[in-house]
């Protein structure tokens, strides 16, 4: 900001006043004496009577995420933060000076940076180097994608990959016997989309010591064949029977699949994304705490992180996070904060592992599984939310779904009031009365649109047509019980494209449906979208910094393909042009 000064004030006289000059020299030795004093001291004079923006956008139509003023046609931004927004001509256009970049937008629209509230990042990245098995609707396909990564194997190594989803082939499970004639000496394993099962060929399952002898461990279960023998599908907690036997991958894989994850992401318009680590029931805890040390604060301290991230972490380790907080603090820098700790309650529907009232249609004496047990859950997030951590709780049945309400009220009373924001992750059904116990209890609904366009089908044969109608997807009923709706993907299960989840949310049109699903539900696109940003940051308490493109926030925003607001809102249909990080370009 000073040195865009310079100019100005050598050109209005021949000569500079002594104290000026006195000034302008100890700016530039705290410059070199303290490298992050410039950045700070550039901001705080941005705020003062004469500040110079270092971008200023124009001639867009702009949606803030701020209800006090939810349009504007103008921005400028200085040090990577909002400086002002609104009308160029009353606002902004007295910041443009030496240097500024103008940005002329023609029209187009553009939105807060999107926050995709519920990712595995570090997990997703590595999957697209592996066996890619989303979106496959038949078993040849199935068995010719790991026959060709097959080939490129040496013999003894591990076939990985995932994404498969049985459901797009008319529900016949995967078994080993599918792959196991062209994996001979190759162990596979193979996670489905949900990431609560998979597929491990016979060699794999001999490696595990996996027999017909081996007993379902507590919250997870080995299926076999009508003779008792093992058909290589695990489930949730089984998989920790097998797991620890596949090596480690490196720490350079890991950085790498984060720069693969990253570009992904900021190519979608997803500028931070809340990741809850590659833990799921039947992997080690310190997988995420690994990711944290060797990839998110290596790429943090070498000046290489792409994208802002909140990081949740396994509840088992919660003392471990209370203490990196006491150091730290939430803020570990402007790319890592540190969110809170999540558990599991249940399964997946996709798994027939989903903790429901009443059985499965297609499974009559299956109700699901609760995959921690209870009183270990309660305990644990007793402790969390008595020493200050947010709580994040996996549920998508509808038992499970009011049994941590339940456990939620009983701590929150338990501790006393405060501002805790306790989140059920996915929350996809729900009876009658449950969605109101979410407003009145305060609690965060993380929920990802783009399953309800996967689970449609499964949902209603699973479920039945009149349980699935009644319970499924209740956005528009969580909103309307003043629920927090935080959007999100839940990547790899899922893609991650936030507008294509906010058309589905708006739309609810299943691939091959031609009318929306429980139209009922159907969301506006003010709602879909501050359920990506405003509402996606207070769920994770970022609100003070992201969320909205108020002035003091993060210059973190998007550039849509669109001119026309009322397209938008009918059709809910836009592409991403541009992807803004800290006011910088980062797509394309």
């Amino acid at each position: 900001m000073v040195c865009c000064h310079f100019p100005r004030m050598l050109n209005s006289t021949n000569k500079i006043p002594f104290s000026i000059l006195v000034l302008l020299l100890s700016v530039v030795s705290l410059h070199f004496l303290h490298s992050n004093y410039w950045s700070n001291l550039r901001w705080s004079l941005s705020l003062q009577s004469s500040p110079v923006a270092d971008l200023v956008v124009r001639n867009a139509l702009i949606y803030t995420s701020d209800a006090s003023l939810p349009f504007a046609d103008s921005m400028a931004v200085s040090n990577g933060r909002i400086l002002r927004v609104g009308n160029y001509s009353s606002v902004v256009q007295d910041l443009p000076g030496y240097g500024t970049k103008e940005l002329n937008l023609e029209g187009k629209i553009v939105v807060p940076g999107f926050i995709d509230s519920h990712v595995h990042f570090i997990n997703g990245g590595l999957q697209m180097a592996q066996v890619e098995l989303r979106g496959i609707n038949n078993r040849d396909e199935f068995v010719r994608r790991v026959q060709e990564a097959v080939k490129n194997k040496k013999q003894g190594s591990w076939v990985l990959g995932g994404g498969w989803n049985n459901d797009l082939w008319g529900g016949e499970l995967p078994v080993a016997s599918w792959i196991d004639d062209i994996t001979p000496y190759n162990p596979v394993w193979l996670s489905r989309t949900d990431g609560h099962m998979g597929l491990a060929n016979s060699m794999a399952l001999k490696l595990a010591g996996i027999t017909k002898y081996t007993e379902d461990p507590i919250g997870g279960t080995i299926m076999k064949t009508t003779s008792g023998e093992p058909n290589g599908l695990l489930i949730d907690s089984a998989m920790k029977l097998l797991l620890p036997w596949i090596p480690e991958v490196s720490v350079d894989e890991r950085r790498e699949a984060l720069v693969r994850a990253s570009n992904l992401a900021l190519m979608r318009g997803v500028t931070t994304v809340v990741d809850f680590g590659r833990y799921v029931p039947g992997t080690s805890v310190q997988l995420s705490w690994d990711d944290f040390s060797d990839v998110y604060h290596w790429t943090d301290t070498s000046g290489k992180m792409m994208i802002r991230v909140c990081l949740f972490f396994p509840m088992e380790t919660w003392s471990h996070l209370l203490d990196l907080i006491s150091k730290t603090g939430r803020v570990v820098s402007q790319w890592i904060y540190l969110g809170g700790v999540k558990g599991f309650a249940d399964g997946s529907l996709g798994s027939n592992s989903a903790l429901f009232y009443e059985p499965y249609v297609d499974d009559p004496h299956n109700y699901g599984l609760l995959v921690t047990e209870l009183e270990s859950l309660f305990n644990m997030t007793m402790a969390s939310d008595k020493s200050g951590l947010q709580v994040a709780i996996h549920a998508i049945g509808d038992k499970a779904n009011d049994l941590i309400l339940d456990v939620y009220e009983s701590v929150g009373s338990t501790n006393g009031m405060r501002d805790r924001r306790f989140r059920i992750e996915h929350a996809q059904h729900l009876v009658p009365g449950s969605t109101a116990r979410f407003g009145e209890q305060g609690i965060v609904a993380s929920v990802q649109p783009d399953h309800l366009l996967d689970d449609a089908d499964s949902a209603i044969k699973k479920l039945g047509v009149e349980r699935a109608q009644k319970e499924s997807y209740l956005f528009r009923s969580l909103l309307a019980s003043n629920a927090q709706l935080a959007f999100g993907s839940d990547w790899p299960v899922a893609d991650i494209n936030p507008l294509g989840s906010i058309k589905a949310a708006m739309k609810r049109i299943p691939p091959g449906w031609e009318s929306a699903w429980i139209s009922s539900e159907c969301l506006t696109l003010h709602d879909a979208l501050n359920a990506y940003t405003i509402s996606a940051a207070r769920a994770s308490f970022l609100d003070n910094d992201l969320g909205s493109l108020s002035p003091g926030k993060m210059a973190d925003f998007v550039v849509l393909s669109t001119d026309s607001w009322d397209d938008f809102a009918a059709e809910g249909s836009a592409s991403v042009e541009a992807t803004f990080v800290g006011g910088l370009q980062a797509y394309p």
